[in-house]
């Protein structure tokens, strides 16, 4: 069967010139996607797959400097260049309960603790101290639902449906 892929961070630069990449990462584990012996794989927008093993990695400036198993000048990873890093489903980390991967949320039908149906969540942004989940609205502009308790009230990524309570000031 195949693998399914996840999209970990994007390979957007060289670093040096002894085969260095810089990763901005999209994962809410960076510390265990780019931790030394992970396995990951290289994507171009043509479908081609490159798996590779990260050797060493550390965070600078909101990015990671990671160094990978096998690639040792500037010239080996200068063509992954913009190039999308990813892990296969198998490399999923285990999430505590109440815990969601961005893919089982984006998708979800929203609708109120009052039965009214409000649209489906298109994105996550992350500005600080909780995320906020953009829902399109077939008519209206997006409503930005801020990811907390008193917000969410359900959450069942199998029905791919999400249950909320509007605040004041919400729509």
């Amino acid at each position: 069967m195949a693998n399914k892929w996840f999209t970990v961070g994007k390979l957007v630069n060289t670093h040096g010139i002894k085969g260095e990449v810089k990763i901005y990462p999209s994962t809410d584990f960076p510390d265990v996607r780019f931790a030394p012996g992970s396995q990951l794989s290289l994507h171009d927008a043509s479908g081609t797959i490159v798996p590779v093993e990260v050797e060493a990695a550390r965070e600078h400036k909101g990015m990671f400097i990671v160094r990978l198993k096998g690639f040792d000048n500037i010239n080996e990873v200068e063509k992954y260049k913009g190039w999308t890093v990813k892990v296969s489903d198998n490399e999923l980390v285990d999430l505590e309960e109440g815990e969601y991967y961005y893919y089982e949320i984006v998708g979800c039908r929203v609708v109120t603790d009052e039965g009214e149906e409000l649209g489906t969540i298109s994105e996550i942004l992350s500005p600080g101290a909780n995320d906020v989940w953009v829902v399109e609205r077939p008519k209206d502009k997006p409503v930005l639902l801020p990811v907390i308790d008193d917000v969410i009230r359900s959450v069942d990524v199998k029905e791919k449906l999400v249950t909320v309570h509007l605040m004041e000031g919400l729509i």
